[in-house]
C-alpha cells in the first residue's frame, strides 16, 4: 500500500483540556470564554467548539498543565456568565498532529490518520482540522506511541 505524503508531524506535551459544557447557543460564548482568558494572559493552544441537538454549546480547549488550577477558577466564573451547565478538565494530554499541503483537496487523510491511531487503541479525545493540519487531542502517555504510529502509516520528508 503507497504511504500517503504529507509535510510532517507536531506534537505537544504538558497541556491539560478544559471543557465548559452545555451552554445555551447565543452569540458571544466563545468570547466570555477565551476573553477571560486572554485577560489573564493564558494562551489557549487548541480550540473546538460545538453545538448539539439540543442548542446547547460545547466549548473544548488545551492550556499549559501549569495553568490549568487558574484556568478553572476563572471558567467556573464564566460559567454563571454564560449559564453553563458544567466545567470539565483532563490534565496530562498532549495534542498531535500531521500537516502539509492541500489537504483540503486530498481525501483519506484524515481518516487514515484516525485508523493508525485506532489501530494502537490510542482514544481520540477532541479533533480540530484546518486547511493543512489534522490535529487530536489524545493522553500525554500515549503521545510516543501516536507519533510512532503515523510515522510508519505517512510517507514523511
Amino acid at each position: 500500500m503507497t504511504k500517503i505524503k504529507i509535510g510532517g508531524i507536531i506534537q505537544n506535551a504538558n497541556l491539560a483540556q478544559v471543557g465548559v459544557l452545555g451552554i445555551p447557543d447565543r452569540p458571544g460564548t466563545a468570547a466570555a470564554i477565551l476573553g477571560a482568558l486572554g485577560r489573564a494572559k493564558i494562551n489557549v493552544e487548541f480550540i473546538v467548539q460545538c453545538i448539539d441537538m439540543s442548542n446547547r454549546d460545547h466549548v473544548v480547549f488545551c492550556v499549559h498543565e501549569d495553568n490549568l488550577e487558574t484556568t478553572l477558577k476563572i471558567m467556573n466564573d464564566v460559567k454563571e456568565n454564560v449559564c453553563a451547565e458544567c466545567v470539565v478538565s483532563r490534565p496530562q494530554v498532549a495534542i498531535v498532529s500531521i500537516f502539509g499541503p492541500d489537504f483540503r483537496e486530498r481525501p483519506a487523510i484524515a481518516g487514515t490518520m484516525f485508523e493508525a491511531l485506532a489501530n494502537q487503541e490510542i482514544n481520540i479525545l477532541a479533533i480540530s482540522t484546518s486547511i493543512s493540519t489534522v490535529s487530536c487531542v489524545i493522553d500525554a502517555e500515549r503521545l510516543d506511541d501516536a507519533v510512532a504510529a503515523l510515522r510508519d502509516t505517512f510517507d514523511l520528508p
